[in-house]
């Protein structure tokens, strides 16, 4: 046994996808080497990916896989043989399948009668023969959305490959893959390393890349020592905010990286710090830095470069050339934009098409500025203040710098409206409307703010339902689930007592008849349910704990969390088995009722059993009730829990089901009233074991 290397050299890869590519690639090789016994129980796997290569080294691998025992089910006698005791075609068919004669088959007693079975030793595989193939189909095999052809031949690839290296132990295992040879050696550094490089032995990889190619070729490792080297570059007078999305993509894009700093005119400091760093991130792939202490974007950057040098000034001055002029285009697009009024830009809006069978975003913007107007006044909130900030919430997407920069949406229009002398309330409220955008991201603060982030995103969920563009499957290409969890985090998160279902009629409502949006309401309550099982499972709350609790449909989503922590307390009580099996036969009794009248007469109430439940719950619903009103879900539970020993004697003493139809529809009806009392909150009978 020896370590495997295994190298694939490549043009420059993707650097956003090259981390999940080198992990695919590694783990389709190895599952392919386990699945055929080249790799030992405790074979170890590690993966190398820079911008130019992937690589998988791997120990222990057999050159030869152990032989294998094989044993093949036949026919059964009764089938193999006919009534003279001769081979069926059948039989004879399996002998030949399996290349030895019917003589050689064995016969074996098996639960279904004697069988017919085929037993050999397969010979063990050789790596030599089988790498290559392999090879081949890992790469095959990884999420690449779109290949590409070089040269003259047919081999496909997401970027053209170059090289080759495949070595067992010091040995190369000779194949073709991709249409290219394979051999010990592979290229180092573009510029820092001199001609091709050659690998003595598979475990010696890493340190010749590193030594004689001037590769870091592990991505851990490499960004690793990124990061490490931006802290140190920082000093102590500068913080760098973490960034681990922009450090993968830096790793991807460097093989040897070194780390120097750069500073830009503190002119540009007027502008908008969002938009200098979304300059230095996403097109310079710059780490800004902020003072200490204050946390103030400072005129300074760090950037990764691929070359390491004595004297680095060159290229230090080339970055801040171009970051220049990336920040003087974001200044002139803040200068310009603000000699408009976002108020004289909602105009234009007519002339930006929102969705081809919604109208345009003015037309969206009318119908946000309405409901906002009505989501506030339901708060007790300024209702002009919501519809002020809906009206100038898009305002911003006809600037020049949300033009250039799709990502400050809102935050321009925060910028823009405090400039024009708008409320604050309103300038926040154009920014938070987008809130939360993903998960973890925070919540509108303020009531208005709410209001006008709600309306956004109810107001797409409805129109888009209505015109049957819900998510299918994994595609989701409106976002409506992430607008669904929004709506759901507001409502619960900052406790606004909204009713989900008015709320949702009153986005159905906002939309003119003419432009055919159907009032799908009942799916579009359905989805938000869907949502909100996940949403609270992961806040911690057990499947059975929210099934019971969403099982009735509540309107307020600020109160579920108290109802799921009652239900989990109720859990907690020795009385809850025993009513949840209650509450499941109660169930079970009304379904089967052909009507159920609305009260219990006391009257009707015959047996000792049931005039003692009907006492016991008279008494009992009063106090839950006084809990219910003072929202004290717990309390309530813990009050009915009192109810299991009249309720167990009940249905030990009672015949429900009487032939007396008078008092059957009695007791049904009293049934229905504890059950109805019971499950205020949760359906109690889903806590049944």
């Amino acid at each position: 046994m020896q370590t495997l290397l295994v190298e694939v050299l490549t043009e420059e890869l993707p650097p956003k996808a090259l981390a999940r590519l080198a992990a695919a690639f590694a783990d389709a090789l190895q599952a392919d080497l386990a699945r055929d016994d080249f790799l030992e129980a405790d074979s170890e796997v590690r993966r190398f990916a820079t911008p130019r290569r992937l690589a998988v080294q791997i120990t222990k691998v057999r050159a030869v896989a152990p032989d294998k025992a094989v044993e093949l089910a036949g026919p059964s006698v009764k089938a193999g043989l006919d009534a003279q005791g001769n081979p069926t075609p059948a039989l004879q068919g399996f002998a030949r399948k399996n290349g030895v004669a019917v003589d050689a088959l064995e016969q074996r007693d098996t639960p279904k009668g004697r069988a017919f079975y085929y037993r050999a030793t397969a010979k063990g595989g050789a790596l030599q023969a089988q790498l290559a193939a392999k090879v081949a189909a890992a790469l095959k095999s990884l999420p690449i959305p779109k290949v590409m052809r070089w040269g003259a031949g047919d081999a496909e690839f997401v970027r053209p490959v170059h090289g080759l290296v495949m070595l067992h132990g010091s040995s190369v295992i000779p194949g073709k893959v991709l249409e290219i040879e394979s051999g010990n050696a592979t290229l180092g550094h573009r510029f820092l390393s001199a001609g091709p490089v050659a690998i003595p032995a598979a475990d010696d990889y890493e340190r010749v890349l590193r030594d004689r190619g001037s590769v870091i070729a592990s991505y851990d490792a490499r960004r690793q020592q990124i990061a490490d080297a931006l802290e140190r570059a920082a000093g102590a007078d500068a913080v760098l905010v973490k960034d681990e999305a922009l450090l993968d993509e830096v790793t991807a894009l460097v093989e040897f990286p070194v780390v120097y700093g750069g500073s830009f005119s503190a002119e540009f400091l007027e502008v908008p710090q969002e938009c200098l760093i979304l300059s230095m991130k996403q097109h310079q792939k710059y780490f800004p830095l902020f003072a200490r202490g204050s946390g103030t974007l400072l005129p300074k950057f760090l950037l990764v470069s691929n070359l390491r040098t004595d004297d680095p000034v060159n290229i230090v001055r080339g970055n801040e050339r171009v970051l220049r002029a990336r920040l003087s285009d974001a200044k002139f697009f803040y200068d310009q934009d603000r000699k408009v009024r976002l108020e004289d830009r909602v105009q234009q809006l007519a002339h930006v098409v929102y969705h081809n069978r919604l109208g345009t975003q003015l037309e969206r913007v009318e119908r946000l500025q309405s409901l906002a107007g009505q989501y506030a006044r339901a708060l007790h909130d300024d209702a002009s203040l919501a519809e002020r900030g809906a009206r100038l919430a898009k305002a911003d997407l006809i600037t020049g710098m949300v033009g250039e920069f799709p990502e400050l949406q809102g935050i321009m229009g925060r910028y823009y409206a405090l400039h024009d002398g708008e409320p604050a309330v309103v300038a926040e409220a154009i920014e938070a409307h987008y809130h939360p955008r993903y998960a973890g991201d925070t919540l509108p603060e303020s009531t208005t703010a709410a209001a006008v982030a709600l309306a956004d995103k109810l107001e797409a969920l409805a129109g888009l339902f209505g015109i049957g563009q819900q998510p299918t499957g994994d595609k989701d290409p409106y976002a409506l689930r992430r607008h669904a969890l929004g709506v759901i985090r507001i409502l619960s998160e900052r406790a606004l007592p909204l009713r989900l279902t008015e709320l949702v009629a009153a986005a159905f409502a906002a939309f003119d008849a003419k432009l055919g949006v159907k009032p799908a309401q009942a799916e579009l309550m359905a989805f938000f349910f869907d949502r909100m099982r996940g949403y609270f499972i992961d806040a911690g709350y057990s499947a059975t704990e929210v099934d019971a609790v969403l099982a009735m449909k509540p309107a307020r989503i600020d109160l579920i969390r108290a109802h799921l922590d009652a239900v989990r307390m109720f859990n907690t009580l020795p009385e809850a088995p025993s009513l949840a099996a209650a509450n499941k036969r109660i169930g079970n009794i009304l379904k089967k009722a052909d009507s159920v009248k609305p009260q219990f007469d006391p009257e009707l109430l015959v047996e000792t059993a049931e005039k003692a439940l009907a006492n016991e719950f008279t008494a009992a619903k009063s106090k839950a009730d006084a809990h219910y009103e003072k929202q004290d879900y717990a309390g309530m539970l813990k009050t009915l829990a009192a109810l299991k020993a009249p309720v167990d004697a009940f249905f030990d003493a009672v015949m429900v089901m009487s032939d007396d139809v008078r008092l059957r529809d009695n007791r049904i009806a009293l049934l229905a009233q504890l059950r109805e009392t019971m499950n205020r909150i949760a359906d109690i009978s889903r806590l049944a074991a």
